[in-house]
């Protein structure tokens, strides 16, 4: 277990890493000749470090308890989703500019949460929801359909442009936010944060 600065931790939260090779390790992707998303998957963390993208806790005794992923990946009902898959889909609307996707802890499981960013003359209305949840459900599974669409004005990135899903879902559950000095746009995470949509 390493903590958010790459030392080794235990009987505390922390990232589940592998730091020697492994049998069961996969050594690459299909359809990925450069071995770039391979390598964006489980070693961008740390460096030339397995990271699995999971919380983890080891005690004493040698138990472990597993918390879930740690990373942007989706998990409801235990199906493994990448965001990537639903942004696809929705990005393809012309009404949608820009998305972010997460999960969010409910009831024992895990719900998808989509935020939409509408271009100009566009509202987030029960019709363009159908639209945005019918666009996901036919071109990838029910379980990628959100259980909640909301809309807001800016979606928080870093100053190298990337969106950051794990700051948004660290702060839609009541978490603090590491690395906000990293945010292109750290103001932007406060329209995430105790919205009563996501209560019910």
């Amino acid at each position: 277990m390493f903590d958010d600065d790459g030392n080794s931790v235990r009987n505390e939260k922390g990232e589940l890493v592998c730091t020697k090779p492994f049998p069961s390790m996969p050594v690459g992707f299909w359809n990925d000749p450069d071995g770039s998303r391979y390598h964006s998957a489980y070693f961008d963390r740390f460096d030339n470090i397995w990271c699995h993208g999971d919380y983890v806790e080891l005690d004493d005794d040698g138990g472990m308890v597993i918390y879930g992923r740690s990373d942007a990946t989706l998990n409801p009902g235990g199906v493994r989703i990448g965001t990537a898959e639903i942004y696809r889909q929705v990005e393809k609307l012309p009404e949608i500019q820009e998305s972010i996707v997460i999960g969010q802890d409910w009831d024992n499981d895990v719900r998808v949460i989509l935020f939409v960013v509408l271009r100009d003359n566009y509202e987030l209305d029960t019709a363009l929801i159908d639209k945005i949840k019918k666009q996901i459900r036919n071109n990838c599974t029910p379980r990628h359909v959100p259980a909640k669409v909301l809309a807001v004005a800016d979606i928080p990135r870093t100053k190298s442009g990337k969106i950051t899903e794990l700051a948004v879902r660290d702060v839609v559950h009541g978490r603090p936010v590491k690395n906000q000095e990293a945010l292109a746009n750290p103001t932007a995470l406060e329209l995430f944060s105790n919205l009563s949509e996501l209560k019910t």
